[in-house]
């Protein structure tokens, strides 16, 4: 939440000072770990260098870890009937899809800490989607597979933030990638608490504008959920808010629907801004709405606004704590 803060006859909106680095996990060839078949690595700057200041990173490489030496021989995705297969190339006899599979189950079970997952594109072992599969001649290639650890793991921790590294290159898609993480691990946050009825509105409210920002349908939903909660079971209400929470925010929010968050904003301060203030925040919220500014624009003029005209609903609002 924002802090407010007051004495000697003025009052100052602070953000909440950076909270320690959020638990991710990775491939760990992305870190420059030299773990890749043929001796080398992945290193990507841009996780390394942008990410760093969010995250903790917890580095896994599957191969390594079910016994695959380095350098080793490649392996690759085999469609196998109806499924895939993780089979040596020089050697296709050797099938590693068991171990892998049972390696992701086994981290996403020992790993319950784990706000997000940071995967290597395009790896048999790693790859989210469009991994290359090839028939049991080893030809007939195509992208539609997903690397066998990955799968495994991601089934296992549906509502996990996950993300694979090229992805990351896109500034709008890091930043959602970001705020997912973000929200996994109050959420988590809540659940080591105990969820009871009482901290589920609490968070709900907390990130109103957030997910009205995302997807309003699913905020309406979330909404009805919290409502009854008081009167269902905790856990059951609390697995489907998950579920709701997070697939809300794996939509991206747009300038749109940020421009209307900003709008409803909007209208809890109006009526105590002076008419030139009003001018001013209506026009920086047509500036961004025009993409003419950063959102970061209107939002420091919120929080100046929230400084002098404290409201206690929108100093709640996780909305305002984002990076823009």
């Amino acid at each position: 939440m924002i802090k407010h803060e007051g004495g000697a006859g003025f009052t100052i909106l602070k953000k909440p000072q950076t909270p320690a680095r959020i638990p991710v996990g990775i491939s760990s060839c992305l870190l420059g770990e030299t773990v890749r078949y043929d001796g080398g690595h992945k290193f990507d700057t841009t996780i390394n260098t942008c990410l760093g200041e969010y995250f903790e990173f917890r580095p896994f490489c599957p191969e390594v870890a079910i016994g695959l030496g380095i350098p080793r021989e490649p392996i690759q995705l085999v469609r196998s009937g109806a499924g895939l297969a993780v089979r040596g190339i020089k050697r296709p006899d050797q099938d590693f899809t068991r171990a892998l599979t049972g390696y992701g189950v086994q981290v996403a079970d020992d790993n319950a800490g784990l706000c997000g997952y940071i995967f290597k594109a395009r790896s048999p072992s790693c790859g989210l989607r469009h991994v290359r599969t090839v028939d049991k001649t080893g030809k007939s290639a195509k992208r539609n597979g997903s690397g066998a650890y990955a799968q495994a793991l991601t089934q296992k921790r549906p509502n996990l933030p996950v993300i694979e590294e090229g992805a990351l290159n896109d500034r709008h898609v890091r930043d959602n990638f970001i705020e997912q993480v973000r929200v996994y691990h109050r959420w988590q946050q809540l659940l080591l608490q105990g969820i009871t009825a009482a901290r589920l509105i609490e968070f709900h409210t907390c990130h109103k504008l957030t997910l009205m920002a995302h997807n309003q349908a699913a905020y309406r939903r979330m909404g009805k959920l919290v409502a009854a909660a008081p009167a269902g079971t905790m856990d059951e209400t609390g697995h489907l808010y998950e579920s709701e929470l997070m697939g809300a925010l794996r939509r991206p929010a747009t300038r749109r629907s940020h421009t209307n968050v900003l709008q409803h904003l909007q209208g809890y301060f109006s009526k105590h801004l002076a008419p030139d203030e009003r001018a001013v925040l209506t026009a920086t919220i047509d500036r961004y709405r025009q993409g003419e500014v950063s959102l970061e624009m209107p939002l420091s003029l919120f929080r100046q606004h929230c400084a002098t005209h404290p409201h206690d609903w929108v100093l709640q609002q996780t909305y305002l704590e984002q990076d823009a």
